[in-house]
């Protein structure tokens, strides 16, 4: 990186939905940063400096010192850039709700994405509607949302859910969303016509590709 380095610097991958929820977040805050993307192949000085536990993205840096693990990250914004809009509720309880459902949202989205890549005909229709049921009942109805603000859950769900059209032509299969959306994902796609949301999400057709590429050397 060539001249002085900006105070806030964030190393990601522009298909990583982890360094999409943090630049989200700088968004949301209207905080300027300068973003430099890594090669995961060919890791940066700077990413190996900051980072050299886990030398992985996202990794934010605020004026020379690195914060690391995407929650910690997205508190760290929250409470150092105290401005409207809050990630976190303020209160303490209600901030513990937010932290176990972003962390369990993003284990049981992983481990259903995989039954369903892994899987094929009956069983793979079985994982899908899995999935959708999870979302739909056992999620959704939990979620102590607010419907004026974009918040942490927001965050986490839109960066990942969103891209689901892109999943579907991926692994090709089709989740009938759109001929019966589910009330999970009429939120999501609420969340996916939010402009801030629309211009961080990747491009659809270079995600599909690189999915391509990730789920054949998964299988």
């Amino acid at each position: 990186m060539e001249g002085k380095q900006s105070e806030v610097v964030l190393t990601g991958t522009w298909g990583s939905s982890y360094c999409k929820r943090v630049e989200l977040a700088l968004k949301l805050k209207g905080i300027p940063y300068e973003y430099v993307e890594e090669d995961l192949a060919n890791k940066s000085e700077l990413l190996l400096h900051h980072n050299p536990v886990h030398k992985k993205v996202s990794d934010l840096v605020h004026k020379g010192k690195a914060i690391v693990e995407l929650l910690v990250v997205l508190e760290y914004i929250d409470d150092h850039w105290n401005n409207s809009p809050k990630l976190l509720p303020i209160d303490p309880y209600r901030r513990s709700k937010f932290r176990f459902w972003a962390n369990f949202y993003d284990q049981r989205t992983k481990e259903g994405t995989s039954s369903i890549i892994m899987s094929k005909g009956e069983a793979q229709e079985k994982a899908i509607e899995d999935m959708i049921e999870w979302n739909q009942e056992r999620f959704l109805g939990k979620l102590p949302f607010d419907d004026q603000n974009l918040e942490l859950l927001d965050i986490i769900v839109s960066t990942n859910a969103c891209n689901y059209q892109a999943f579907n032509e991926a692994v090709a299969v089709v989740m009938s969303l759109e001929k019966t959306p589910p009330e999970f994902f009429s939120w999501v796609n609420a969340l996916k016509g939010q402009p801030l949301i629309k211009d961080t999400l990747p491009p659809h057709d270079k995600l599909v590709a690189k999915m391509k590429r990730k789920f054949i050397q998964s299988i």
